[in-house]
């Protein structure tokens, strides 16, 4: 049986993200010699060991090529969509993409949710949801770029935020309603200050 790959190999899996070939093992059972990756999870300190044959059917996969990457880079750059119905259902079709082991899919719920990760009334699941997408992206990226993590994590974030028109007209509006906020709240200081000077 060809090994498609070999020991030191990084790989993603759909449900854990990337992880290490530290071995492949070789056992007989029932009469029949197995061959299986012996897969470490850092992040999870946990191992995984899936039979050779099995591999492609499991979603075991290479790291992305650099290609996929930039189309990666594309849809952070798209307008997020956003989603009507109930957030229960939706919840449930972000981790279903975070999950697929599709790099594009996971780069969508970021772009997604990214929209309302400065709202103070976002809900304690959506927040997790989008940090799970943002970690499993930026663990993928970290892999490939060779840099750690929280460096792929603002890398993907600068992005969004300086690069997708959205959310720097965003930015844009959110800054010129706080200077408002303090020039309406500066008069009303030089105002109360005239009143007092006044009464004196």
């Amino acid at each position: 049986m060809v090994l498609k790959f070999k020991e030191g190999s990084k790989v993603v899996y759909p449900s854990h993200g990337v992880g290490i070939i530290n071995g492949i093992e070789t056992n007989e059972v029932v009469g029949m010699v197995i061959k299986t990756y012996v897969i470490q999870f850092d992040k999870e300190k946990m191992v995984l060991r899936i039979p050779v044959g099995r591999a492609e059917k499991s979603g075991l996969r290479p790291l992305s090529t650099t290609s996929e990457l930039d189309k990666v880079g594309k849809i952070l750059l798209e307008r997020p969509k956003t989603s009507r119905g109930m957030w229960s259902r939706r919840a449930k079709e972000y981790e279903s993409k975070i999950n697929s082991g599709n790099i594009v899919f996971v780069a969508e719920v970021v772009r997604d949710l990214h929209k309302n990760v400065d709202d103070p009334e976002r809900s304690y699941s959506e927040r997790i949801i989008y940090e799970n997408a943002l970690e499993r992206l930026a663990s993928e990226v970290s892999a490939i770029k060779k840099i750690d993590i929280e460096g792929a994590q603002n890398y993907l974030v600068n992005n969004l935020n300086t690069k997708n028109p959205y959310f720097v007209r965003k930015a844009a509006l959110a800054a010129a309603k706080k200077a408002e906020e303090d020039a309406l709240e500066a008069g009303e200081s030089d105002e109360y200050e005239d009143d007092e000077a006044m009464a004196a």
